[in-house]
């Protein structure tokens, strides 16, 4: 496969932005990370990683690159301070959208989710955000910060957007009460673990039209070392996509981002795996119909 700078490493003249249906936006920004460094060069490690994911999905039946995958160049605020990249943030994805046009993000730290977000919100105000992660995030603020990658969840439930949080295992005091005050549904490690139980209230919550925000500390350390803030526990690969497939098969995902890929040396399998990931998001996203009945063994 011959490489080239975009996602999946297909031919430019494949992927132009007038024919494309999905952009690939990387904001590789890093400036509240608390603990681990490095986010900064996830969006680069992803999309080098997926030019070696397979074009053809099995379980969709699918060519699913044929849709159209532009990758734009990577953006960054001209003001690095955090409350200007949400900002400005917004306004670009704002600008980017279109009734037939999804957005997937590629961070950089979670704390430019609300940027996207907003600029989704804009134009779908009944949606909700599916929040796969392992840390709440709904500090109003930390380390004197209100726009921290540990607020930024906080940033976009104060806006009354119905939100779902799945995969939690690390949460303050602070956080618990603002959940009880604010109605926000949490899933913990424990629960999504225990059964599928938890999933029949989750697409209650969810309205018709849902944004998913994908921090990758959501999985098990074992297959995502590569991370600014780790916590032991978390999901697997194949709980991820669970959810995502049964999420796409009832409601309509209208864009996305995948944040906190802090890529390491000497192991790329993280890189793939989320490469792999952003793949099946935008597959289950544009053919939901197939996510509502997966291939179980092509023929």
């Amino acid at each position: 496969m011959d490489l080239y700078s975009n996602f999946l490493g297909i031919p430019p003249q494949d992927s132009t932005l007038e024919k494309s249906r999905a952009v690939i936006l990387p904001v590789p920004y890093e400036r509240t990370v608390s603990y681990g460094v490095g986010t900064k060069n996830g969006p680069g490690a992803i999309i080098e990683a997926s030019h070696y994911v397979e074009l053809y999905d099995d379980e969709l039946d699918e060519e699913v690159y044929r849709v159209g995958i532009h990758t734009l160049p990577a953006w960054l605020p001209d003001d690095m301070e955090p409350a200007a990249c949400v900002e400005g943030l917004a306004e670009h994805v704002g600008g980017l959208l279109r009734p037939d046009r999804f957005v997937l993000t590629l961070g950089g730290e979670h704390s430019i989710a609300p940027g996207p977000i907003r600029a989704h919100f804009a134009k779908h105000p009944k949606m909700s955000v599916l929040h796969f992660d392992a840390h709440g995030d709904l500090r109003d603020e930390y380390e004197g910060q209100k726009n921290s990658h540990a607020c930024a969840a906080h940033r976009w439930v104060e806006l009354g957007i119905p939100s779902v949080h799945v995969g939690i295992r690390s949460i303050s005091r602070e956080e618990i009460d603002y959940v009880r005050k604010s109605g926000t549904m949490i899933v913990s490690n424990r629960e999504m673990h225990r059964s599928d139980a938890w999933l029949e209230k989750a697409m209650a919550r969810l309205t018709k039209e849902v944004y998913v925000t994908f921090d990758v500390d959501f999985f098990d350390g074992s297959l995502v070392p590569a991370t600014g803030t780790p916590e032991p526990g978390g999901g697997t690969y194949d709980q991820a996509l669970s959810i995502l497939r049964r999420v796409a098969s009832e409601r309509t995902i209208v864009g996305a981002d995948v944040v906190e890929h802090a890529p390491m040396a000497g192991n790329r399998a993280p890189d793939f795996m989320i490469a792999k990931l952003c793949y099946k998001l935008l597959g289950y996203a544009f053919f939901p119909e197939k996510a509502r009945s997966p291939v179980l063994s092509p023929r």
